[in-house]
């Protein structure tokens, strides 16, 4: 059951970060929750780890993370596309 809220969580994180950023993610769902697991660890990393926490994934760190992950992610595909 925990591991089906982290991807809940993941999708979610990745879902707010792509309105903020207002880009959208390829892969849809997929593409969220990949962005908001990814963020996770990024902002983890770098922010450490407090705030609030669900499902193993403290949010503001996540959010943090996956917003820089999405803007590093749509340079690479619009340098892509180029």
């Amino acid at each position: 059951m925990g591991f089906i809220i982290y991807l809940i969580v993941g999708g979610l994180i990745g879902w707010l970060a792509g309105l903020i950023v207002g880009k959208d993610l390829p892969a849809g769902i997929f593409g969220n929750i990949i962005a908001g697991i990814i963020g996770a660890w990024i902002g983890g990393e770098l922010f450490g780890k407090w705030g609030p926490e669900l499902g193993d994934i403290y949010l503001i760190p996540a959010l943090i993370g996956a917003i820089i992950f999405v803007l590093i992610l749509s340079l690479i595909i619009r340098a892509v596309r180029r």
